[in-house]
């Protein structure tokens, strides 16, 4: 695929994910073999079903293991293969493997996600590599592609926290069923602007809300956005990093003091 395509970009990150992009094209095309990446963020999700859409690809698939997974992978296949790419736990099972934590009970209850994510990147694992994490007070199970897979069963024992732990591969099938836990509440805000909106959704102060959006940690719809004054619609997306997701439900109406008054599932 003609790599001129890229010209109209101009971040260096988003130039090599792309060029990384065609070239797995081109090989799945020539080949006739399926390419797969590692596990993608969701802001590079969104980036890449866009430009997908615009090069007219149709062969390809998003999955992370389970049906509500975050981090996904981005699989190609070729043509002759469409009528049996159908079941997305049978396609990915070779490429996405799941690792099995159960915690002794002096333990249980007390690691969180960003333990065991910790944990494997202590061992060397760049975050691309592992998938997203399902942690329950028993123990976790962690998503990483196939390669990592040996290495993680063997040297995750040897870290002190996971020494008595239990620590197995196991299928896809056997993942338990995720519940995304929601919350809705309402918000009054003066504008619709995204400073202002941040601020109320992050319980913080406008000049914090400036400090998120600086450090790219807000983003709109899985796309990053550091314009303070950008006008939010209904049915946006925000997420801001380490305080949540939120989707701008419905406007319930307006004050008195003709503020607006908003309701947020999170």
């Amino acid at each position: 695929m003609d790599k001129s395509v890229l010209n109209k970009y101009k971040k260096p990150e988003d130039k090599l994910l792309l060029s990384k992009i065609l070239d797995k094209i081109t090989f799945c095309t020539t080949k006739n073999q399926i390419q797969v990446t590692h596990f993608l963020d969701l802001a590079q999700q969104e980036f890449l079903k866009k430009f997908l859409v615009e090069q007219k690809q149709k062969n390809y698939l998003f999955f992370g293991g389970f049906a509500e997974a975050e981090r996904k992978m981005l699989l190609f296949y070729p043509e002759k293969l469409e009528s049996i790419m159908q079941k997305q736990e049978n396609v990915f099972k070779e490429w996405i493997k799941v690792i099995h934590i159960l915690l002794p009970t002096d333990l249980q209850g007390k690691l969180e996600h960003r333990n065991y994510l910790g944990a494997c990147m202590k061992l060397g694992l760049k975050r691309e590599w592992i998938g997203d994490i399902l942690v329950d007070n028993q123990g976790a199970d962690i998503f990483v592609q196939k390669d990592s897979l040996k290495f993680l069963l063997a040297n995750l024992p040897n870290l002190t926290r996971f020494q008595k732990a239990q620590i197995e591969e196991i299928p896809l099938t056997h993942v338990k069923e995720v519940k995304i836990q929601k919350e809705e509440f309402t918000i009054t805000v003066s504008s619709m602007r995204l400073d202002t909106i941040v601020a109320e959704l992050a319980k913080c102060s406008r000049s914090k809300a400036m400090d998120f959006l600086m450090q790219e940690k807000v983003l709109i719809n899985f796309e990053t956005c550091t314009k303070a004054t950008k006008e939010i619609k209904l049915n946006d997306r925000i997420t801001i990093r380490g305080k949540g997701r939120f989707f701008l439900k419905e406007k319930i109406g307006d004050t008195k003091k003709g503020k607006i008054i908003l309701k947020v599932e999170q």
